[in-house]
């Protein structure tokens, strides 16, 4: 992760983040112990990457019109890899999965956001509040509503 410099604490920098930061500073964004459904990551990694590319640099996934708006397997691959690592827990609520950052993750994740410069941090900050106040047929049409493209193959018509 990030190196410390000689204060113990993370320098903030407006460069490119990889995709394993990018996904921890997400997920802790909600906090700790916030649980995270597919979608949802799905749908922040997709603004970030959109939005938030000066904060962070990227875009780092590719995202492609599917089955509910924007989509990139790599965001799975990215997830299962923390996941052994033991940084983040995915729990199985029967059809659904939900992905919560251990307290290790938490940590690691809190310094990357940490990590970003104030305004960086804010807007993810911002962005998983607002993604996870909404339901699910909710924030797929607002990402339908602001990126109409991404609609082209989705089985949900808002």
């Amino acid at each position: 992760m990030r190196e410390r410099n000689a204060c113990g604490k993370n320098p903030k920098r407006e460069e490119t983040m990889n995709d394993r930061e990018i996904v921890l500073a997400a997920l802790a964004a909600g906090g700790r112990g916030a649980g995270f459904s597919p979608i949802q990551v799905q749908k922040i990694l997709f603004l970030i990457d959109r939005e938030a590319v000066k904060y962070v640099g990227g875009p780092h996934f590719n995202f492609v019109a599917y089955d509910y708006g924007p989509f990139d397997r790599a965001v799975y691959d990215v997830l299962d890899d923390l996941a052994k690592e033991g940084l983040v827990e995915v729990r199985n609520l029967g059809r659904l999965r939900e992905y919560v950052l251990t307290n290790k993750g938490y940590e690691y994740g809190l310094a990357e956001l940490n990590g970003l410069s104030d305004r960086g941090a804010a807007y993810v900050r911002r962005l998983v509040d607002w993604v996870r106040s909404l339901t699910f047929r909710q924030l797929v049409a607002a990402i339908y509503r602001r990126y109409p493209k991404m609609q082209a193959n989705s089985l949900f018509r808002p």
